[in-house]
């Protein structure tokens, strides 16, 4: 990590964005090594981003939006 990552990481906090669409963010953006780490802490959320990731809109089977 670096300075930059740091300060990165303050301005992502200010806007409030929520826990699980940051979590997706990095899974969006992870090289192999680091998504295999994701997957092993959070294998659900992996699935849910790939799911989603391949449905239109990323709307599951059975939502509105």
């Amino acid at each position: 990590m670096s300075l930059y990552d740091y300060q990165a990481s303050l301005d992502i906090r200010s806007r409030g964005y929520p826990f699980y669409g940051i979590l997706m963010a990095a899974i969006r953006g992870a090289d192999t090594d680091n998504l295999e780490k994701l997957k092993a802490m959070w294998p659900e959320v992996v699935e849910e981003f790939q799911a989603r990731y391949n449905a239109p809109g990323g709307l599951l089977p059975g939502e509105k939006p």
